[in-house]
């Protein structure tokens, strides 16, 4: 079983392996029960969500 340590040395060493490019966990993204956002991208609106299955999904 990982513990919080474990898991944002993991964070740390993709953030490496990704040449500094910023992590961001979905937990942060989706507070307390909604289950999906919405970006804006260049005058666009789209919507990121989270599936019955846990899987992430963006549409425009």
């Amino acid at each position: 079983m990982k513990n919080a340590s474990d898991s944002n040395k993991s964070l740390s060493e993709s953030n490496q392996a990704g040449k500094g490019c910023p992590v961001i966990r979905s937990e942060e993204l989706f507070t307390g029960d909604s289950s999906q956002l919405q970006i804006e991208h260049q005058g666009e609106l789209y919507t990121l969500r989270i599936t019955s299955k846990g899987k992430l999904i963006l549409t425009k």
